[in-house]
């Protein structure tokens, strides 16, 4: 793309009011971003666009596109638009595409096949487990994991593939400029450089409310589906959830505890015809076959979720503390009601199964016992 072409497009971008429905129809109007970008204000109206919004064109914010122009002259940075062959197709794809995609790291990832992983911000240590296991074992068979770079669910997604030597989108509310939440710096520096992050906000914007639903709709747009691990009744992944149904993608749910109140938003969308998911091989047995040839022919190792073997040497107290705690979260009270053992021994045994894994201590003050096979 030459100067003058991506000056146009950033115009486009930052230009109040004009989002990409507008865009749209200024590209179909006017065939370029630039000659938009050209037109008087009586031809950008005749395009259908509104006084203010004709106005915005005809005197764009130089000093904020000079500021994106700074951001993009950096290594491994670029801007892909509606007009470029490497657009994302599945992206291209769904209503109101967005016109432009700031990226940092491997652009050539928004083009393979992708699968979404999305949940709860304020995950339980079997939903963390969970994502980073199915996010795992999904990008060794071929999948990039793409996700929100939340806390939660999202940040085990992306951990989950890179541990796995595979490959990870993470599409952000802000501007590439910032990473939102600030925590999650060091795993945003871990996905540039083997991943990409992406964006369709210029530098400088902050994270604000109405971003993140905008954001959901990419995320769900770059996939062939979504996964939902965790979710609570409102949670912002059911609307990335309902975004993939619009696009006529897959949805899928990891179903959980009745007890457990971020399971709700799952249980909801199963309900509602999402597929139940207790394996890999379920995803697979809906998206495996769009992939064809990209997949190979590798098969896949049995992933049933049966409980683990006991190793040699556990002993009847930590037994009895498993069965106890099921699949349930439980306070200390109730375990000691459940199991009928002592104080003493019972907290033994849950400090034991917590170093072997198999425990954790979930917020409230619950523990909870941890699958790990997918």
């Amino acid at each position: 793309m030459d100067a003058a072409a991506l000056n146009a497009w950033l115009v486009l971008c930052r230009a109040p009011g004009v989002g990409s429905a507008a865009v749209a129809r200024l590209l179909q109007a006017f065939g370029s971003a630039e000659a938009a970008c050209a037109a008087s204000a009586a031809a950008l109206r005749g395009a259908g666009l509104s006084a203010a919004q004709a106005e915005a064109l005809r005197k764009p914010d130089d000093e904020a596109i000079a500021r994106d122009l700074d951001w993009l002259a950096g290594p491994r940075r670029g801007l892909l638009t509606l007009a470029d062959a490497t657009y994302p197709r599945a992206l291209r794809d769904i209503a109101q595409a967005p016109p432009v995609l700031f990226w940092q790291g491997d652009a050539e990832l928004l083009g393979l096949p992708q699968i979404a992983i999305v949940g709860s911000r304020t995950a339980t240590p079997q939903g963390l487990e969970n994502a980073q296991a199915f996010a795992a074992e999904l990008a060794r068979r071929g999948f990039v994991v793409t996700s929100g770079l939340a806390l939660g669910i999202d940040g085990a997604a992306h951990r989950g593939a890179l541990a796995a030597d595979g490959y990870t989108v993470a599409v952000c509310a802000t501007g590439l400029d910032r990473v939102y939440p600030a925590r999650h710096k060091v795993l945003a520096h871990e996905i540039v450089e083997r991943g990409v992050l992406v964006s369709e906000f210029p530098v400088g914007v902050q994270a604000l409310a109405e971003n993140f639903p905008r954001r959901n709709r990419i995320i769900s747009g770059l996939s062939l589906g979504t996964l939902v691990v965790e979710a609570a009744r409102e949670s912002g992944s059911l609307i990335t959830a309902r975004y993939a149904l619009e696009q006529s993608r897959e949805v899928f749910a990891i179903p959980g505890s009745i007890h457990n109140p971020q399971a709700r938003g799952c249980h909801a969308l199963i309900r509602q015809g999402a597929k139940l998911v207790e394996t890999v091989d379920d995803i697979f047995e809906e998206l495996g076959p769009l992939l064809g040839p990209l997949l190979g022919t590798r098969v896949a190792k049995d992933s049933s979720p049966a409980a683990e073997a006991a190793p040699a040497g556990r002993d009847p107290q930590m037994e009895a503390v498993l069965a106890a705690l099921g699949d349930d979260l439980l306070d200390l009270d109730a375990l000691l009601a459940r199991t009928a053992q002592p104080l003493a021994a019972v907290q033994s045994a849950l400090t034991r199964l917590e170093l072997e894994g198999l425990v954790a201590l979930a917020p409230g003050g619950r523990y909870q016992r941890l699958y790990r096979e997918v």
